[in-house]
């Protein structure tokens, strides 16, 4: 029960509370009384107006009652000067303010805390002004310091944002500069028709003077531009006298004198777009080449478990080489799924065990933790040299040079560069560079995909063709010498077959061009003692030879083009004429006015189809809804069971109508 003494109770302690509040507002309002007239008196020198009261009511008029409003504007302002009372009142002003609202707050808490409170302002106001001055002067001595680090930092973001800017510009026009050094070359294949060859023995004569003890029975020199220097020694013309000997030059056969500069001008210009072109490709292609080997690599990790479950070949260069990647820390960087090493190790690492797959992954423990205490353990950031240099990861950037390196696109520009270059020193190396125009044309493409397709049994056909004309050069070595005697009536013999490389290679140059065999360019056997084996070594050379082997290599080439072509064919013709969705025919849905098309555009829309697979990639698995679930499965699993092929909505309303 509460003490009937208190005041709470008899009801005194508010009306003691009120009173002193009362008090200490009267004496407030006394203060702030005195400061408000200092205030009034100087705002009505501003403003020029006088503050009167008159009957209990404060009433506000001009200086000069009778003055205009134009004199009013243009009469002088005074300076707003405060008086030297003004200060001290509105500080003692704030001060009283802060301690009524300091009382006004009810007192919880122990005496120590209002000490703790009290000790902080105590030891502000005993500090010294020069002890508070000082973290000023050291922040403004960091300021200027800061200035110049400042000023490079922007220098530095211009030059890598225009930097960036120039690498966008080649990636954009990366086929037009491919067209544009077409043109060139064209350009300079064309100055190359005015060339010419012409004789000069002047310049060999004095060549001869400097190099006479290199002279030979026979030497050919060549000059890029001067052509060949053709010298014969111990030959003599008809009245006796040695020949000289004569250079023969290559000289371009024009009168205005523009062309020999103009070709150093576009030969500079073919090398330096060459070069553009090769850093576009960089740009454009490379990281789409990284991405699909990253792909590549990771769906068979995961799904097919390669290099867990089963190793790939030796004679496999591709697999072995993507062994080096599959333990870095980089990998996979482009390839968007960052977690695929984590589902392989909750797929494969129960089975063989977590250890071996971590080791194979090149991943340690604290690579799958991802709590908040492993985050609180990660190191901070170093922004050093060293550490930025410590930070690449080496092996995987190996990994992407030989990949990069064995591209067929960038191998291809690596050697139109090259041989630009070599265009320098002599300018007929240009006229390699006129084969782009074949892979800049589909159709053109096309042929030459041709030759690779079959590439391996192509080989192999041409490895069992050399194979076969060495057994029939063995047989001719042994048995059928003096039939290769190739000299004409009246001169020295010339034999062909004396040693076996000049047999063999005579049977290779000669005897497989022959549309007859090697039976059409030696002697005929008529009335020889082996003439029955002449016969017969002509005859299977010429069916094995030239009727088998020969005919396979061309109908290898052959059959790949028109394979080539019915592929491209029957692609372009069930685009237009097929659902990519459901496979139906157009046939089916043009019953009625363009069906096919509304079908394609609204119904069973490609685009569709892959933004929701991007949706799923990109949503939460936790949120996704009961399809989504399912479709998310089926897209793990690489099963497309999902897409409706063979069916859509409007053979399943026909089909319930009947």
């Amino acid at each position: 029960m509460p003490d009937p003494t208190q005041d709470e109770v008899r009801g005194e302690g508010e009306d003691r509370e009120k009173r002193l509040s009362d008090r200490s507002s009267q004496k407030e309002n006394l203060a702030d009384l005195a400061v408000n007239t200092s205030e009034t008196e100087l705002l009505s020198d501003i403003f020029g107006l006088d503050l009167r009261r008159e009957g209990g009511q404060y009433k506000i008029t001009p200086h000069n009652p009778n003055a205009s409003i134009t004199e009013l504007l243009n009469s002088p302002v005074p300076s707003p000067a405060l008086p030297t009372d003004s200060q001290p009142k509105l500080r003692q002003r704030h001060q009283s303010k802060m301690c009524s609202q300091k009382e006004a707050v009810p007192k919880v808490g122990s005496e120590p805390e209002k000490l703790s409170e009290q000790r902080p302002v105590e030891e502000q106001d005993k500090q010294p002004k020069s002890e508070k001055m000082k973290p000023k002067v050291r922040r403004h001595h960091n300021s200027k310091s800061d200035e110049p680090d400042l000023q490079e930092s922007v220098f530095l973001k211009k030059i890598i944002i225009y930097q960036r800017k120039l690498l966008n510009y080649f990636a954009r026009n990366f086929y037009n500069m491919r067209m544009l050094a077409l043109f060139v070359a064209f350009a300079i294949n064309f100055i190359l028709l005015f060339y010419k060859v012409s004789t000069c023995s002047s310049l060999v004569e004095e060549s001869e003077a400097v190099h006479t003890s290199r002279q030979t029975a026979r030497s050919v020199q060549w000059d890029p531009l001067v052509g060949v220097t053709d010298v014969k020694k111990g030959m003599s013309d008809e009245t006796g006298e040695p020949l000289k000997p004569v250079t023969v030059r290559f000289v371009l056969e024009e009168s205005s004198g523009y062309m020999e500069p103009m070709l150093r001008i576009l030969a500079i210009l073919h090398t330096v777009i060459s070069f553009f072109c090769i850093i576009g490709y960089y740009c454009l292609k490379v990281p789409l080449v990284i991405f699909k080997r990253e792909k590549e690599v990771a769906r068979k990790l995961e799904f097919d478990g390669l290099y867990i479950t089963e190793q790939p070949s030796e004679d496999d260069i591709k697999g072995q080489w993507d062994r080096l990647v599959i333990n870095t820390q980089s990998f996979p960087n482009n390839y968007w799924d960052k977690f695929v090493k984590r589902k392989v190790m909750d797929k494969y690492g129960e089975f063989y065990g977590h250890d071996r797959i971590s080791e194979l992954l090149g991943l340690d423990k604290a690579a799958l933790d991802f709590s908040s205490a492993n985050k609180k353990r990660k190191p901070r950031k170093d922004s050093s040299l060293a550490a930025v240099l410590n930070s690449i990861d080496v092996k995987y950037q190996i990994w992407k040079l030989g990949v990069v390196f064995t591209d067929n696109s960038f191998l291809y520009l690596a050697w139109y560069m090259s041989m630009s270059v070599l265009g320098h020193y002599n300018n007929f190396f240009f006229a390699a560079h006129l084969l782009d125009i074949a892979m800049g044309f589909k159709t053109l493409r096309t042929i030459l995909s041709s030759v690779t397709h079959n590439g391996k049994q192509l080989v192999l056909t041409v490895g069992l063709l050399a194979v076969v004309v060495y057994l029939y050069t063995v047989v001719a070595f042994n048995f059928f010498r003096k039939f290769y005697n190739k000299s004409e009536d009246g001169e020295l013999p010339d034999m062909k077959c004396d040693d076996m490389l000049t047999c063999y290679m005579f049977h290779m140059y000669v005897g497989v061009r022959a549309g007859g065999g090697i039976g059409d360019q030696i002697e005929d056997p008529a009335g020889d003692e082996y003439e029955i084996y002449r016969i017969i070594f002509d005859i299977t050379f010429f069916f094995f030879v030239i009727v088998i082997l020969l005919a396979i290599i061309q109908g290898l080439i052959i059959d790949a083009f028109g394979e080539l072509r019915d592929q491209q064919e029957q692609v372009k013709e069930d685009m237009e004429t097929k659902c990519f969705i459901c496979g139906i025919g157009n046939d089916y849905f043009d019953t009625v006015p363009h069906g096919f098309e509304t079908h394609t555009l609204q119904e069973h829309n490609l685009a569709n189809y892959l933004f929701f697979l991007m949706y799923l990639i990109n949503k939460d698995e936790t949120e996704h809804t009961g399809q989504e679930s399912y479709v998310w499965k089926m897209y793990q699993e690489r099963c497309w069971e999902f897409f409706p092929a063979g069916d859509c909505f409007r053979k399943q309303y026909e089909d319930q109508l009947n």
